[in-house]
């Protein structure tokens, strides 16, 4: 029987990998953030908030600049990063049980052809995806700017 990692489980070190993308979402545009001053934004210990930063820039999502005005930044915008994206490379797959991926056939199981819950864990798995992957960092800093009295334009 094969055994894979399934289900929706956000980490600790999700929950940080997905509150430090927002935090240089919201200082996008204005250079490179300082590790001390995100690990203190965001109450994260630095030695941690290092092994974060270290995975999301394998991962494509930040960028560094060495030095005293050194710092981390995202490598694209905002707008260009889906919630779903972040949470899959840190996390892993989000699906509910592992018949239920939506990337391939399942072959582990030998009831999958008759197994009455896979379709309900293919719909919830749909919904998952359908939520997570429809949602911008862009769009998670635009309401925080409507929530503090900030206009937020968009084109």
């Amino acid at each position: 029987m094969e055994v894979r990692k399934s289900g929706v489980k956000i980490t600790y070190k999700g929950d940080y990998a997905l509150k430090t993308i927002l935090d240089l979402t919201l200082h996008y545009g204005n250079g490179v953030v300082a590790i001390h001053d995100l690990a203190k934004r965001l109450d994260i210990p630095v030695k941690f908030l290092e092994q974060i930063l270290l995975d999301l820039k394998k991962g494509g999502f930040v960028a560094s600049k060495r030095g005293k005005i050194g710092g981390y930044h995202l490598l694209r915008p905002p707008a260009k990063i889906k919630l779903g994206e972040v949470v899959r490379f840190v996390d892993g797959p989000v699906e509910p049980i592992a018949c239920a991926s939506l990337e391939a056939a399942y072959k582990g199981c030998r009831d999958a052809h008759r197994c009455l819950f896979k379709d309900i864990w293919l719909e919830v798995s749909k919904a998952i995806a359908d939520i997570i992957d429809d949602v911008t960092f862009e769009d998670l800093a635009n309401k925080i700017k409507a929530k503090r009295g900030e206009i937020a334009y968009q084109i």
